[in-house]
């Protein structure tokens, strides 16, 4: 299996999550990563690894939320939620609340066993 990085929506997301804070602050939350290293993935550059985890831990996600799977490979319900809850807080057009009442109603829908539906003609 190979895989790639979603750059855009890593940088999409660290700008999302960061809003107005400045980069040099956001690197110091982030420990040990610099203001350009941070500059250059907002770019969309691809960062090594300990950059990449760290920025992960800071955004609260996993980080196969950003990997991409090459065609015919099928996306399981998990990586299916993630991608969803990422895209969401990368979403720059909705307020925060709303986006956290997003991402709470999609983590429920994926642990809530919903019931099969009833037909409308039952006998």
């Amino acid at each position: 299996m190979t895989a790639t990085l979603n750059t855009e929506l890593l940088a999409n997301m660290l700008r999302a999550k960061r809003g107005k804070t400045g980069l040099r602050t956001v690197a110091e939350e982030m420990g040990d990563v610099s203001v350009a290293t941070l500059s250059r993935i907002e770019q969309g550059k691809v960062p090594d690894v300990d950059t990449f985890i760290k920025i992960c831990r800071w955004l609260d996600v996993p980080t196969d939320t950003f990997v991409v799977r090459n065609e015919g490979e099928t996306l399981s319900q998990t990586d299916n939620q993630q991608t969803i809850v990422a895209h969401l807080r990368a979403e720059r057009e909705l307020d925060p609340e709303t986006i956290q009442m997003l991402v709470k109603l999609v983590n429920l829908a994926y642990t809530t066993k919903s019931p099969r539906p009833v037909s409308e003609k039952q006998e």
